[in-house]
């Protein structure tokens, strides 16, 4: 075992004095501010330690280096962007060049290699994001399953109604039940635990923790990875082998029960069906392996994230009140107390529009963004970006610019409405969603789906602090340290607005009856506990 820790040792040196050496000898033009890096480790020491909210602690480095700074682990340089204008001119005027990812060597030890948001740029991540965006890509694609949006809109009302208390599950539930529809056909419990929504949100729960930036030393030594679990160092590995169940479950088996589904007839049309049918795509090929894990990201790319905007969507309301009055009033005024808003609707409800902008702004699902890695020696602002530097951006950074955002810190709608002569503010779909060639291809999809649920919440019930022994609960907004941040957990008391509300969300049941679930079916066929 010493032996061995011994020759990792000596690599880790060796590689260090090669990077140092390529680095010195490819160009005279200096590396962006940062601290001074110590001998061999560089600045590791000043990399966010795990479980700390890395946007801000990068965003120190703004007021300490400027908008671009830099670090260096074991010869890894770091680029961190702190202002928008600077993600804009390298990641998306210069997407040609920055848009791989570095080896996320973690990322790949847990099973989630395959993954589209781990690909480096090649022909595989081509094709991926081009699985993707052919079904999801645009709003005229995604027009095509506004009906199961429809649908599973009304059945999360009404489980909202039944069991306000459970609303967090009520949110995964709802969001689940689209994308495993729209993607695989399958059909989730309607009113308990469902076994692949579970499934589902534990993958990508471990996922986001596998991919925060600067959170597990071997995406830093990445020879790391060749140690046991047992030895001295093998943290790493042990934790990815605690991750590895969970990403294959991922991959195989909602792809296994589709697959299973179309072999009896029985298949819903979906995203995976129409693949399979129509590219004659052979199991085990390498074409079914693309398709397996595309859409396996597209759960999630969209569930997660869309599960974090409605966390801050009901923090919000909570908090700001006024908000929530205003958003109900605009509501009143063009809908009725008749019926339903529905996407018909969205450009009569501009406030509406304004209030999901800001909750993508107020706290964003991704708030250090996904690193992108530079694909060849680039210059910006007089510095220096070397080959293969992973680069951040602090997407948190950006949209709490104050020079972008009026009181940044404060939720407010109006600040996306042109009412009275007023210049809205940037458009945070612009920066939440990423940048260049790696921009989430399911935006269309998670942005019509966050709309609707947002807007029929507010149409139907009142959202507020709790009430305890007589006294209002006040609520502290905190937030959690992983890739896709959500809210700390809260409470909110969620009552119908009026009897005739509570009237119209039962009348969702008769329109859409609820379904039988494929959950049995699933537990039987893949052995899903």
């Amino acid at each position: 075992m010493s032996f061995m820790v011994l020759g990792l040792a000596i690599g880790v040196i060796f590689l260090y004095f090669i990077r140092s050496f390529l680095a010195r000898t490819k160009s005279f033009a200096p590396l962006p501010p940062g601290p001074r890096p110590k001998p061999i480790i560089g600045n590791l020491w000043d990399l966010p330690p795990q479980g700390t909210r890395d946007w801000l602690h990068w965003l120190k480095h703004k007021d300490l280096y400027g908008p671009i700074s830099s670090v260096t682990a074991f010869g890894q340089t770091i680029i961190i962007l702190n202002e928008a204008r600077l993600a804009y001119e390298l990641l998306e005027k210069r997407s040609a060049i920055h848009s791989s990812r570095p080896s996320c060597t973690f990322a790949h030890m847990a099973g989630y290699g395959d993954i589209t948001t781990v690909l480096e740029y090649s022909d595989r991540l081509r094709t991926t994001r081009k699985v993707a965006h052919q079904q999801i890509g645009s709003n005229k694609a995604i027009g095509r399953f506004s009906h199961i949006q429809d649908a599973e809109v009304c059945r999360y009302l009404l489980r909202m109604l039944r069991d306000p208390g459970n609303w967090l599950e009520h949110i995964k539930k709802e969001t689940g039940a689209v994308i495993l529809k729209i993607t695989y056909g399958y059909t989730v419990e309607p009113h308990g635990r469902d076994p692949l929504v579970d499934l589902a949100d534990d993958a990508v729960g471990k996922f986001s923790l596998a991919m925060v930036p600067g959170a597990w030393l071997v995406d830093s030594i990445p020879i790391l990875r060749h140690l046991p679990s047992w030895a001295p160092g093998g943290g790493c590995t042990r934790a990815a082998e605690g991750f590895q169940t969970a990403a294959r479950n991922l991959g195989n088996v909602p792809y296994a029960f589709t697959r299973q589904q179309m072999a009896q007839g029985s298949n819903v049309p979906s995203i995976i069906s129409y693949y399979l049918d129509s590219e004659n795509i052979q199991p085990g090929s390498e074409e079914e392996h693309l398709v397996k894990w595309a859409t396996a990201t597209l759960y999630g790319g969209g569930a997660d994230t869309t599960v974090s905007t409605m966390m801050c969507f009901f923090l919000t309301m909570a908090l700001y009140p006024h908000v929530q009055r205003k958003a109900q009033e605009e509501i009143d005024h063009v809908v009725g107390a008749t019926r339903l808003p529905g996407f018909e609707d969205r450009e009569s409800l501009p406030y509406i529009d304004a209030l999901l902008k800001e909750a993508l702004r107020w706290h964003p699902v991704v708030p250090m963004g996904v690193a992108h890695m530079a694909m060849e020696d680039d210059m910006l602002e007089g510095y220096h970006i070397p080959k293969g530097a992973a680069i951040l951006s602090n997407i948190w950074a950006f949209t709490h610019d104050p020079n972008e955002y009026h009181d940044p810190m404060t939720f407010k709608p109006e600040r996306f409405l042109s009412d009275n002569g007023h210049t809205p503010e940037r458009d945070p779909h612009l920066i939440s969603f990423g940048f260049g060639r790696r921009i989430c291809p399911g935006r269309n999809l998670a942005d019509s789906n966050l709309w609707l649920a947002i807007a029929r919440t507010l149409s139907v019930f009142n959202i507020a602090k709790p009430i305890r022994d007589g006294k209002e609960v006040d609520i502290q907004p905190e937030f959690q340290a992983s890739l896709i941040s959500h809210p700390e957990p809260f409470d909110v008391d969620i009552k119908p607005r009026s009897a005739g509300h509570e009237k119209l969300i039962r009348a969702g049941e008769k329109q859409y009856p609820w379904e039988e679930s494929h959950a049995e079916e699933l537990r039987r066929a893949i052995a899903v506990p």
